[in-house]
């Protein structure tokens, strides 16, 4: 199978090629894999120096929105996965455009390439934050678009697009919307990476508001399983959740990230809440546990400290990375 993959010098997105190309992914064995990635400034390549001498892995530095290159690249790709996406919510507070150019328009682009080229099957990645937010219980994949942030919406927008192509042109298109991602290569931008590396060099943590916002962990190999089983085994036009069943506060998860590093509260900063902030975020992932065999295999306790000890390991990876976005 060959198989292009957007946004795949990012986080989840080389996560995803990474396991692919070693032939760690359900039904994936065996892929050549093309990485279109624009190489903004959450882009990275050292996140894909580990496979950079693969015979199955080819490089293209582009824009999804790019339809020549997009007809260029697409003969003879077999699938699309389409990761790249802009996705900090603090930014679209910020400035919106580029997540509605990126998020929305490149979504289309990429969904006319892919017609026009007949490609087989195209994955759509998503987010749990198109839903909004649920004081209890979960979301099920019919459960309404309540996105509370312009990144949320952006993403919405480019979810109902994708699902558009298939019921008006038959287009293959199968769309995962996932819990909080968390693992090695995040950018240090996110929670989880941010107070990490600030809390290993000795300086405070942001911490919004009361810190009692709820989110569901997901160590971003699972996720990656889940996408794969998705594209090997799901149904064309059906969404499927993507979970991590590990709930915590931002307060409790902050917690845990000051014991590994050997911290006390006196690092926690407490900072005025983000405009619009959604309070918990939970999704049901048992349609894709029933239909697809998912279930999350990274214990939650061993990713985080598996976690902790990559940043450890890799400033060299990190600090110019903060440096550049001023972070």
């Amino acid at each position: 199978m060959q198989i292009l993959v957007t946004g795949g010098a990012g986080f989840i997105g080389s996560n995803f090629v990474r396991m692919a190309l070693d032939d760690r992914l359900p039904g994936l064995e065996g892929a050549s894999v093309t990485v279109l990635d624009a190489l903004t400034y959450s882009g990275n390549l050292a996140n894909l120096a580990p496979v950079a001498e693969h015979p199955h892995y080819r490089f293209v530095h582009g824009d999804i929105r790019d339809t020549g290159l997009l007809d260029r690249i697409l003969p003879g790709v077999d699938a699309i996965v389409h990761f790249a996406a802009e996705s900090h919510v603090d930014r679209s507070v910020r400035d919106a455009s580029v997540f509605v150019e990126t998020n929305v328009v490149g979504t289309q682009r990429l969904l006319d390439a892919a017609l026009r080229h007949s490609i087989r099957r195209f994955v759509h990645v998503s987010t749990d934050e198109v839903y909004g937010s649920i004081a209890e219980g979960s979301w099920d994949e019919a459960c309404p678009l309540e996105p509370g942030s312009p990144y949320s919406a952006s993403k919405a927008g480019s979810d109902l697009l994708a699902r558009s192509y298939h019921r008006t042109h038959g287009l293959d298109v199968r769309i995962t919307r996932c819990s909080n991602n968390y693992g090695p290569y995040h950018f240090p931008e996110k929670l989880i990476p941010l107070f990490l590396t600030n809390l290993i060099d000795g300086l405070p943590v942001p911490l919004y508001g009361d810190g009692e916002n709820v989110r569901d962990w997901l160590h971003v190999d699972d996720h990656c399983r889940g996408v794969a089983l998705v594209l090997a085994g799901g149904r064309p036009g059906e969404i499927y959740n993507i979970g991590g069943g590990t709930e915590l506060s931002n307060r409790e998860l902050t917690e845990l990230l000051l014991e590994a590093t050997g911290r006390d509260g006196s690092s926690v900063q407490h900072v005025e809440d983000r405009k619009g902030h959604d309070f918990r975020y939970s999704v049901d992932s048992s349609k894709i546990a029933d239909e697809l065999g998912y279930a999350p295999q990274v214990p939650f306790e061993q990713g985080l400290a598996e976690t902790v000890q990559w940043y450890r390991d890799r400033r060299s990876w990190w600090e110019p990375l903060k440096e550049r976005a001023a972070l």
